[in-house]
């Protein structure tokens, strides 16, 4: 019998939507199982989601945030493009409306006050640390414990967690972690384990349900043998790649230690279809895409795992 059930939402920008799709798909089946999730992880807009679930934000409410909010968010003046060099010598984005949008969502609350415990992944640039100062993972978290980050505002962390490199400056020196854990179900699990977080034992493995949840696949590739590039050639697609890359580590990571007791949801876009972290005008097009995958085979692992 399940003891312990995790939800892992990756990062991915606006495509942070098809997970909202596909998760309300997946509560019209099953009413309610989402209610019985401990641990909810998420990176980027994936932890935008966590944090929001956690806050007792409905599915449909933080939907609604992306499909109308969205473009406000994600919105760059051509002033600012001028400024920037067109993304040569700045982010995409100001962060203001997103400090906005996360002000209206979670106020003054703290990781603390929230209804679930949360894990969210960011990256130090500097963690201060005499002896070892240098840049760092950051696990943010509301367990109990001497490293517990309770006291940290909902707010802040959301900002730290979707401070995606070239996307959106950094904040108060931390960005995106999906660096890191774009997929962090790992991360999830191994703090499942972690003696500190737990007032009584951890939860052994076979009693761990892991459901991790994608934001589309994207088939991109490098054609040839021989790649002779330098940093201008490599600035490109080296982020996708360490994005779809580090996902794929933690997917294989899960499924070795977890068995059948680990799922993952995550729908691949078809051939010539790939959607930005900030294709806005793509909303359209991700809302139909999610709605119409299959979804039978992790209705069937819910029903017989997350029990």
């Amino acid at each position: 019998m399940t003891a312990y059930r995790i939800l892992s939402l990756d990062g991915g920008g606006i495509r942070g939507l098809l997970s909202l799709v596909l998760l309300q798909r997946l509560e019209k089946e099953l009413p309610g199982w989402l209610d019985r999730t401990d641990l909810l992880a998420g990176t980027s807009t994936g932890g935008m989601i966590a944090l929001g679930l956690a806050h007792g934000v409905s599915l449909a409410e933080l939907r609604e945030i992306y499909e109308k909010r969205g473009k406000c968010v994600l919105h760059g003046s051509w002033l600012d493009n001028v400024r920037n060099l067109g993304g040569t010598r700045g982010a995409e984005y100001r962060t203001k409306n997103l400090r906005a949008e996360v002000r209206r969502v979670f106020g003054n609350a703290r990781l603390a006050d929230l209804k679930k415990r949360v894990l969210i992944p960011a990256f130090d640039l500097d963690n201060g640390k005499a002896g070892e100062r240098c840049w760092a993972p950051k696990f943010f978290h509301n367990f109990p414990g001497p490293d517990s980050d309770g006291d940290q505002l909902a707010r802040k962390v959301a900002l730290y967690a979707t401070a995606a490199p070239t996307y959106f400056p950094s904040v108060d020196g931390y960005i995106d972690g999906g660096i890191v854990a774009n997929n962090p179900s790992m991360a999830a699990l191994a703090i499942t384990q972690d003696h500190r977080a737990f007032r009584r034992s951890p939860p052994e493995h076979d009693r761990i349900a892991l459901l991790s949840v994608g934001t589309g696949k994207s088939l991109l590739r490098i054609t040839g043998k021989t790649h002779d590039w330098g940093y201008v050639q490599w600035a490109k697609p080296i982020l996708d790649m360490i994005l779809d890359g580090v996902a794929g580590v933690a997917d294989y990571q899960c499924r070795q230690i977890l068995g059948n007791r680990y799922h993952r949801l995550a729908p691949v876009f078809p051939r010539g279809m790939a959607i930005r972290f900030d294709a806005v005008d793509k909303i359209p097009e991700l809302v139909t895409f999610a709605e119409s995958r299959d979804i039978a085979g992790t209705v069937a692992w819910l029903k017989k795992v997350w029990r």
